[in-house]
């Protein structure tokens, strides 16, 4: 599909209550950590990334990657992946994309805010939350 076809939009993911200490980072197209980040207090983290929409929807970006002819998502590295090799944590939170609101895309194409989708950043066993996390919430911001 080309470029033209797509409207680029700001999407931010919100680990809400990640483990303390622990290095979390988006995962950039060649497979690299990207803008790595750690909680101090427990504050949440933020990663903020553009993404492309064309109709259907079907989505696109640096970040976006696919599973299946649906499935789009974004993934956030922990420990180890997200390049800090003493942590005992070699993770990767996986994020869904492909099923945002129709609503929320239309607000977000025409310019009105920047996509949100907040995840809870610690698993049930206290360890860095990994495989497909699902959203607390997904609305749009306005800044």
């Amino acid at each position: 599909m080309a470029k033209a076809d797509q409207i680029e939009v700001g999407l931010r993911i919100i680990i809400e209550q990640p483990v303390i200490g622990v290095l979390h980072s988006l995962q950039a197209k060649d497979d690299r950590p990207l803008d790595p980040k750690a909680s101090g207090t427990g504050e949440p983290l933020s990663f903020d990334l553009p993404i492309r929409i064309a109709p259907g929807p079907r989505f696109f970006g640096d970040q976006v990657r696919r599973e299946g002819p649906v499935r789009r998502f974004i993934y956030i590295r922990i420990g180890q992946l997200a390049g800090d090799p003493p942590s005992p944590w070699s993770r990767r939170m996986k994020i869904d994309i492909h099923d945002l609101d129709e609503d929320l895309l239309t607000r977000a194409i025409e310019g009105r805010g920047i996509i949100e989708i907040v995840v809870n950043g610690t698993g049930k066993d206290g360890t860095p939350a990994c495989a497909t996390v699902p959203p607390v919430c997904r609305r749009l911001s306005e800044s």
